[in-house]
């Protein structure tokens, strides 16, 4: 995967998160209201939202090394929410939006700031402004500033009319073209009161895409750490990018049938996601269910430190009584799957029920199937390995 790819999936989860939220459906309490980050009102309507968050424009302000000679790009992106009909029924559908300025210098944009006005268009028109502007801190140390701006000339009564015309979940990327970014998060230290002087508003600036290139920004509307990653079990989109997928989709499958025809019927997004968990092959689950990237050998002599090995057969004698499963699994025959040692040097056994239909699960180290027990919860039996 190129950067240029790792950058659009990180944008595209911004862009989408809370666009509409679990179970996805219009009838939902917390669907009726969108609740997408960084939305961008109309100026009428936040000036009026006294004490509130609501505002009509973001800032990003970010640090560079070495851009005299280069140039760079700046695109904002943003959903325009459109209202639909069909039959009784009316509902908001998001349209994508994007700004693109390409080719900028930083060493001009410090004598005139670059103003990009857009309109798009539509029952529910927006209108906005892009500024990019550059201040020369020190020789070859240069802050950029990006602010976008809703210019819509609405005065809404209701915050659902003013979403109409709203910015929502916007967003912006800065891309370099010889130079760097400093991390707003962990700058050198030469450079961190000038991080410091920074004044971002309404979004959070973190390095994305390559992390030995540092040639790009995302100013994000929820905070992230620099280059965020998703991760590479995740197979699509599900507008909760921040929440674990495993329970989401788990979730989603045991909609009740009304449910999901009521999904159906609404978003086309929404939809869509329903089809592709519907028609997704057992193997991605388990692909979700958790991983094990690397073992470790173990630092101690199995034989000296403990009694069992692994395929010895077990009674299982649960002194804790933790939760269900030390009452349910009192007296079962188990098989040892591993010895493990814990930070504080204390031995316990990774093991698998005999009789358990899904011990396959427990050998492939999957939770639900594979127990702990410390060498006081079991006693021997006929350490013959089982079949």
């Amino acid at each position: 995967m190129t950067s240029s790819d790792v950058v659009e999936k990180i944008a595209r989860a911004v862009l989408y998160e809370g666009y509409m939220l679990y179970p996805y459906r219009e009838s939902a309490l917390k669907n009726q209201q969108r609740w997408n980050f960084g939305v961008l009102y109309p100026p009428a309507w936040a000036v009026q939202q006294t004490g509130s968050s609501d505002r009509s424009y973001f800032q990003m302000e970010c640090v560079a090394q070495d851009v005299e000679t280069g140039t760079f790009d700046v695109s904002a992106r943003f959903l325009q929410l459109m209202q639909r009909r069909s039959g009784e029924r009316d509902w908001q559908e998001a349209v994508e939006q994007k700004i693109s300025v390409k080719g900028l210098v930083a060493r001009k944009l410090t004598a005139a700031t670059h103003v990009e006005a857009f309109v798009f268009p539509g029952d529910h028109a927006v209108d906005g402004r892009v500024e990019i502007s550059a201040e020369e801190l020190h020789q070859g140390i240069h802050r950029l500033t990006v602010r976008v701006t809703n210019t819509s000339a609405v005065h809404a009564t209701t915050r659902n009319e003013a979403l109409l015309h709203s910015l929502a979940s916007a967003h912006a990327v800065m891309t370099l073209h010889g130079g760097q970014f400093v991390s707003q998060i962990d700058p050198p230290d030469p450079l961190r009161d000038a991080v410091a002087a920074c004044q971002n508003i309404g979004v959070w600036p973190v390095l994305v895409g390559d992390a030995d290139a540092h040639d790009t920004m995302l100013g994000a509307p929820i905070i992230l750490y620099d280059f965020p990653q998703i991760a590479p079990e995740s197979k699509g989109d599900l507008f909760d990018s921040t929440e674990i997928d495993e329970i989401l989709i788990l979730r989603i499958l045991t909609l009740s049938d009304s449910e999901k025809d009521e999904i159906r019927r609404s978003d086309e997004r929404a939809r869509r996601i329903l089809e592709r968990l519907e028609s997704s092959p057992q193997e991605h689950l388990m692909e979700l269910h958790g991983r094990l990237s690397k073992l470790e050998p173990a630092a101690f002599d199995r034989r000296a430190t403990s009694p069992y090995q692994k395929g010895d057969r077990v009674r299982l004698c649960p002194k804790k009584r933790a939760d269900i499963f030390d009452t349910v699994l009192e007296g079962k025959i188990a098989i040892v799957e591993a010895v493990e040692e814990d930070f504080e040097g204390n031995i316990h056994l990774a093991v698998t029920i005999e009789d358990d239909p899904g011990r396959d699960l427990g050998e492939m180290r999957q939770i639900g199937h594979r127990f702990f027990y410390s060498l006081t919860e079991v006693k021997p039996v006929n350490n013959i390995a089982s079949t």
